[in-house]
């Protein structure tokens, strides 16, 4: 065993050669003289203490030099998270970081498909803006017209970047019928939005029958309940013996992986829907049945269009099962893993693998390409809103299935 005193590290060495030179005995006699002086630690514990001594004094030198000399006392637990955010920071992944309590909560509360606020989707880009990746449908930000591609710059007068994005979505946050304003930067123009906040119940799926006997399901996010929601919709569609659906997944941002692989099996055959893999090369396989849909139909996408949309694109293009209708999906391939973390209710949120479509296809960075391009202009939207008439990737999809 070793003594270590605990304000003195050059002692630590002294008291380790009298341990050495006189045996157990003196390990007894120097704890009996100077028990508030000393502690005993195995060999093993001392060298981990001068590995985390070596490796972490400057961030203990920054600490002291902080309490010492900031112009007002600051909290411990405060600069503590800010440690724990700044080493997720490192990283340089904008998806992953550590979640304060509050933060933790948020996330998982808005998975379930309710909560207060403007309801928009958003996620840090790689020039330090808080990017819009779309606007909930039918909810404050959509009708105020927020649209995806827009960057964050300001809420509430206060900025806010990538590294403050859990803040703005805090600011963004609050009860129903306040008010909240935002600012967004869009074609380099800053463009100013006054928001009343509202309860927002995600309704993930709707569905309709447009003129033609055209089936129409729109699918806005991916939560807890949205596989069962669409199967129900897709069962009224067929009963109604439709003779083609669109499925609309612009301006899905995504959500819950098993929503989406869930729903790609009862759309496609037998066959891999996608597969991940994390750093150490290990892969899983989410694969469909031989049940599949035997209704033609088309699908819609756009820049909006994130994540768990993107894996149901990407199986639909590889499978050749429908035609893609739309722009370039958003381009996020990667799955984060969200777990509580320490003891005071945070958690992490961790990218810890990436997924692949059928075929093989990077999705992240890349996003899922339409098999018919068809582009929606700044100049089809009216008051922040596309009307049908505008619709021009509506039109074009119910053209192919006439």
């Amino acid at each position: 065993m070793l003594m270590m005193k605990k304000r003195s590290l050059a002692l630590i060495i002294i008291v380790f050669m009298i341990i050495s030179a006189v045996g157990t005995g003196a390990i007894l006699l120097i704890m009996g003289i100077s028990t508030n002086n000393f502690v005993v630690i195995s060999k093993a514990d001392y060298t981990d203490y001068q590995t985390i001594k070596s490796d972490y004094a400057t961030l203990f030198d920054l600490e002291k030099y902080i309490h010492e000399n900031y112009y007002i006392p600051v909290e411990d637990s405060a600069l503590k998270e800010g440690m724990y955010k700044g080493l997720f920071m490192g990283i340089g992944d904008p998806y992953s970081s550590y979640l304060s309590k509050k933060e933790f909560d948020d996330i998982m509360t808005s998975s379930s498909g309710e909560f207060q606020g403007i309801g928009v989707t958003i996620a840090p880009d790689e020039n330090g803006f808080i990017n819009v990746i779309s606007p909930i449908e039918d909810t404050p930000a959509e009708r105020a017209g927020i649209k995806s591609g827009d960057k964050i710059v300001k809420v509430n007068d206060q900025e806010y970047s990538a590294a403050t994005i859990n803040d703005a979505v805090t600011a963004m946050r609050g009860e129903p019928g306040t008010k909240v304003t935002v600012a967004v930067l869009r074609q380099g123009d800053i463009v100013n939005y006054e928001i009343i906040r509202s309860n927002i119940i995600l309704k993930s799926v709707k569905s309709e029958i447009l003129e033609g006997n055209i089936g129409y399901i729109r699918i806005t996010t991916f939560d807890e309940k949205t596989a069962d929601e669409f199967k129900n919709h897709l069962r009224d569609l067929e009963i109604a013996k439709v003779k083609g659906i669109v499925l609309d997944l612009r301006d899905n941002p995504g959500g819950v992986v098993d929503a989406s692989v869930a729903i790609a099996d009862m759309l496609l055959g037998t066959g891999v829907i996608t597969y991940t893999e994390d750093r150490a090369g290990n892969r899983e396989y989410y694969k469909s049945d031989a049940s599949k849909l035997s209704i033609p139909y088309v699908v819609l996408i756009n820049k909006g269009s994130a994540s768990a949309s993107e894996i149901l694109a990407g199986a639909i293009k590889d499978f050749k099962s429908a035609k893609l209708v739309g722009e370039t999906t958003f381009g996020k391939g990667i799955i984060q893993r969200i777990t509580p973390y320490g003891k005071d209710g945070g958690g992490i949120k961790l990218t810890v693998m990436q997924y692949f479509s059928p075929n093989g296809t990077v999705i992240h960075k890349k996003g899922v390409e339409p098999d018919i391009k068809v582009d929606i202009l700044e100049t089809d939207y009216v008051d922040g809103i596309l009307p049908a008439a505008n619709d021009k990737q509506l039109k074009k999809a119910i053209e192919l299935l006439q």
